[in-house]
């Protein structure tokens, strides 16, 4: 026996990591269903207590005499405090619909369900936070984080060809990721800082950076070099998509959006693709990152372009009011969450 293990300490050692997979992704699957029953009781508990209390004129304080008979009928479940069960109602009346609940927000841990009712009055806005913690795996922490940078005003006008140049799901996809304006104010330059010292100095805090770009982003290199026909051409950041299963491009701009961006990226963009792209990797982005843009511009310079190019806006500490820059937080708090943030998921 020992022997023919010995042989066959390949397969073995295989066949041990496929089993463990296996246990992992069973208990994983598990969870995610005790989670889902767990919320849609929340739900239904909700409805209830909102129901009565229409129907038979309760005042808030039945929650706390409720809170008290649950916790002596039942008192091996957790998760029955009277504030809880508040929130329990405040769900079940923010989502009348049980077809909605089970299919998106059921799949949200309890915790991400509370804090988007703490910190949002809006269902649609609500929902979209839901759909994009499921789609990108965001802990709590990383939930709040988004929120307090208002990703969602901030990612719904970007200005990109990627509808016409991406087939779908890749073009959806695509648009919600890319923000309209991103936050950089980690960089504390001055208004007559060069635009190759603003580059270094954003490659230089590229955890900074890619903790604004957010979750999926894999840096590859700054002043990225490409040789095309003996000559040389350098790509300011170059990173690679996990969820998007693509290279990235990011060229960076110090002034107003100019025609001729879009004609330097769609090269750019064309060079990666033949020069880095794998067979299995989807067509490579780029991201023009400029300090202002007129929308008609770009549109028009984006609309005969052939890859794939999306024009977003940066915005630095400088360049914000001073009544502003006193509600951001500072470099060190930053550099702080980010080692709390799990990049892996």
């Amino acid at each position: 026996m020992t022997a023919d293990l010995a042989r066959d300490d390949r397969d073995y050692s295989a066949f041990v990591a496929d089993l463990t997979t296996l246990i992992n992704q069973s208990r994983v699957d598990a969870a995610i269903a005790v989670n889902q029953r767990m919320v849609m009781l929340y739900w239904r508990i909700g409805r209830e207590i909102l129901r009565r209390q229409v129907e038979r004129g309760w005042g808030s304080k039945v929650v706390d005499q409720l809170a008290d008979d649950l916790r002596r009928r039942v008192p091996d479940m957790k998760g029955l405090s009277s504030r809880n069960l508040r929130y329990m109602r405040a769900f079940a009346e923010a989502y009348p619909d049980e077809d909605q609940v089970r299919g998106v927000l059921s799949k949200l841990p309890w915790g991400h369900n509370v804090r988007l009712l703490d910190a949002l009055d809006q269902p649609q806005k609500r929902l979209w936070y839901a759909q994009q913690a499921i789609a990108h795996g965001w802990s709590r922490n990383m939930l709040l984080e988004h929120l307090d940078q208002d990703l969602y005003s901030r990612q719904r006008s970007a200005i990109t060809n990627f509808e016409r140049t991406l087939p779908l799901p890749q073009s959806d996809l695509a648009q919600s990721l890319l923000k309209d304006a991103y936050q950089l104010d980690f960089l504390s330059i001055g208004p007559e800082v060069q635009e190759q010292e603003f580059k270094k100095a954003l490659s230089d805090r590229i955890r900074d950076f890619l903790l604004e770009l957010g979750v999926g982003f894999a840096f590859v290199g700054s002043q990225y070099h490409l040789a095309v026909a003996g000559e040389d051409f350098y790509v300011d950041l170059l990173f690679y998509h996990f969820k998007l299963r693509c290279f990235v491009v990011i060229d960076l701009k110090m002034g107003d959006f100019r025609p001729e961006y879009s004609g330097a990226m769609n090269f750019y963009v064309s060079a990666v693709d033949d020069l880095l792209r794998q067979p299995q990797d989807q067509p490579t982005i780029g991201i023009i990152l400029c300090k202002t843009q007129n929308k008609t511009i770009v549109e028009y310079a984006l609309r005969d372009v052939t890859k794939p190019i999306g024009v977003s806006l940066y915005r630095t500490g400088s360049a914000l009011p001073d009544n502003l820059k006193a509600d951001l937080p500072a470099v060190e708090d930053l550099e702080a969450r980010l080692d709390e943030l799990p990049f892996a998921q």
